[in-house]
């Protein structure tokens, strides 16, 4: 994938507003580690997340995510009539149907002629939405579009929680561990043919993508609804963390050279990555495997988590915000999602 007439113009952000440390949730734990001699404090030695952050409970999803967009339309000073998609990609959703993305498009006041739809790619939906939104502008179909997305973690922490406690095994402590390092937030990114009129001055330029897939390892992390009793169910989070990772960074690693060996680029010609925020033995072992330096990346994971679809965004416009990315970076944004899928963005600083 290529692109000659794409830019990203804004990443805006919403943090929620509950802090989560991880001695907290080991509070709630207390009587499975006494019973496993699970010593306090091993949460964030296993993950290098120290907190994370969730929404209150009344939180609806799509607040979060208009709240994001109507920053990126401030910060940019586009006209709302330009918009010419508006798609919500997050794991997390107002409801099946309609399109979470309506409601917010409502708020937003689109016209009828936007096109306003859900995409679901687990944490890759947003790279997935600004490339299907990249691919509208990129043959002339619209000028402009929204990406927007909104997780919450509160809920199926919670749930996980209470599961630990009533089946006190270091199976489910170890297929459990993930869903712990859940954070919440939400993001929205602006994508321009560059022809459109923009108060800030943010002009990055897509200039392709590579996205290799491996679904034989589909069943390595779920998130959904398990039977529990007659006519019930309840929802869950289970992940294989070991295999997960020994999966993803192989598929990495493929996605990389299909990535540079497509941009005309060597490994030592990107100048910073921004990747997908899951833990610190998966910073560890992608960068390794991709001989990328540590200092070409940019981690939020310690303070935010695992914010599924909203953390490389959010991740990218703090590192810009802070001066990590800097104008004429080669930069690319590296993702690696359940199913298995991995998806990877060059971008012109």
């Amino acid at each position: 994938m290529k692109y000659s007439r794409v830019f990203i113009n804004s990443f805006a952000y919403e943090l929620a507003p509950e802090v989560i440390s991880s001695r907290d949730l080991e509070s709630r734990l207390a009587p499975l580690y006494q019973k496993l001699r699970i010593p306090m404090g091993q949460l964030a030695a296993l993950t290098g997340i120290e907190e994370r952050r969730w929404w209150p409970k009344d939180h609806r999803l799509s607040d979060g995510a208009i709240e994001a967009a109507k920053k990126s339309l401030l910060e940019t000073n586009i006209s709302v009539d330009d918009i010419g998609a508006v798609v919500y990609t997050g794991v997390c959703r107002d409801q099946h149907e309609p399109a979470t993305a309506c409601r917010i498009a409502a708020e937003l006041g689109v016209n009828k002629s936007t096109a306003i739809y859900d995409i679901s790619n687990a944490c890759l939906g947003v790279l997935s939405g600004i490339l299907d939104v990249a691919n509208r502008i990129e043959l002339g179909q619209i000028k402009a579009g929204l990406v927007v997305s909104c997780e919450s973690a509160r809920h199926i922490v919670d749930i996980t929680v209470d599961n630990m406690l009533e089946n006190q095994t270091i199976q489910n402590f170890s297929q459990s561990l993930a869903t712990l390092t859940g954070g919440s937030g939400a993001v929205a990114v602006l994508l321009t043919d560059g022809s459109l009129p923009l108060k800030n001055e943010r002009q990055h330029k897509l200039l392709g993508a590579s996205h290799l897939s491996a679904p034989e390892h589909h069943d390595l992390c779920k998130w959904g609804l398990q039977e529990v009793g007659l006519k019930l169910h309840r929802e869950y989070m289970r992940t294989n963390a070991v295999p997960l990772l020994k999966e993803g960074v192989a598929l990495a690693l493929d996605t990389w050279n299909h990535f540079l060996t497509q941009r005309d680029w060597v490994g030592a010609e990107v100048d910073k990555v921004i990747c997908h925020q899951v833990g610190s033995a998966n910073q560890k072992q992608v960068l390794s495997a991709l001989n990328i330096p540590a200092h070409k990346e940019f981690p939020t994971f310690q303070k935010l988590g695992n914010m599924g679809t909203v953390s490389l965004p959010v991740t990218a416009a703090m590192a810009h915000d802070q001066g990590f990315l800097k104008s004429g970076d080669k930069v690319s944004f590296l993702g690696i999602g359940s199913g298995l899928n991995c998806m990877m963005l060059g971008l012109e600083w």
